[in-house]
């Protein structure tokens, strides 16, 4: 018995120890603008989210996430809360489809969500999810300095090892009807938590324009675990339609 109460006295010594070597989360850092002349239209009542005007008339969307997952596979970069967090590097809170709204306001045009089975043979037959580029980048603070650059970088490819590069598309998701109740509000999609999506989803609101399974044998994608600051780290995930090219 005297054993059993020493151990769980070094337990509870060695226990407080090990949880300050967890490094702490990053704070927030100021809203980013683009550039000093910009207007930011706080969107939702607690400025998670933002919408930026620039002085070119372009525009941005500003989401605020936090890190939920540094190494591993993934599947999702930004997921919704309680969702996807085991496979994916960020996550928000609120609704997808307020980020949804804002690129539409900020003129992003939505495409096609991704295809796996031909509607009138019902055969296999895969088609790539469409819809404008999303210039996606994060802003964050680390060590002292604030950091901004492409989102890609928190990504690499198991295979080659090297980088994303991969740029995102606003293929939309789908509204999902309520067969049970059709007057109900319908279910947006990405609130399933692949709002930024690593493999193929139809339920993506933003996916890559290349073939990806979600199969987890075939999952490219990895977190570039050096580069992303500490978990609960708080993340401005920075969305910027790219212009159309003529």
């Amino acid at each position: 018995m005297n054993r059993f109460l020493v151990s769980l006295a070094v337990l509870a010594v060695g226990l407080p120890l090990f949880a300050q070597e967890v490094p702490e989360g990053e704070k927030l850092p100021p809203v980013p603008k683009a550039d000093p002349k910009s207007e930011l239209i706080p969107l939702l009542a607690d400025k998670s989210l933002y919408f930026e005007k620039k002085p070119d008339k372009t525009r941005r969307v500003l989401v605020e996430t936090d890190v939920c997952l540094r190494e591993g596979p993934l599947e999702v970069f930004l997921t919704k809360k309680s969702t996807k967090e085991h496979e994916a590097i960020l996550r928000c809170a609120m609704d997808s489809r307020f980020i949804h709204s804002a690129l539409e306001a900020a003129g992003a045009k939505i495409g096609t969500p991704v295809q796996f089975v031909n509607p009138k043979t019902m055969e296999d037959e895969f088609k790539a999810p469409t819809g404008q580029t999303i210039k996606v980048s994060v802003c964050y603070n680390l060590k002292g300095k604030t950091l901004t650059h492409p989102a890609q970088d928190w990504v690499s490819n198991i295979k080659t090892k090297k980088t994303m590069t991969e740029d995102w598309v606003f293929a939309g998701g789908r509204l999902v009807q309520n067969p049970d109740d059709p007057k109900a509000v319908p279910f947006y999609s990405a609130n399933n938590g692949s709002v930024l999506g690593l493999s193929n989803d139809f339920d993506s609101m933003l996916d890559l324009p290349v073939q990806v399974s979600k199969d987890d044998a075939f999952l490219i994608y990895r977190a570039n675990t050096e580069k992303i600051p500490p978990v609960t780290s708080k993340v401005w995930l920075i969305l910027e339609p790219e212009a159309e090219k003529k």
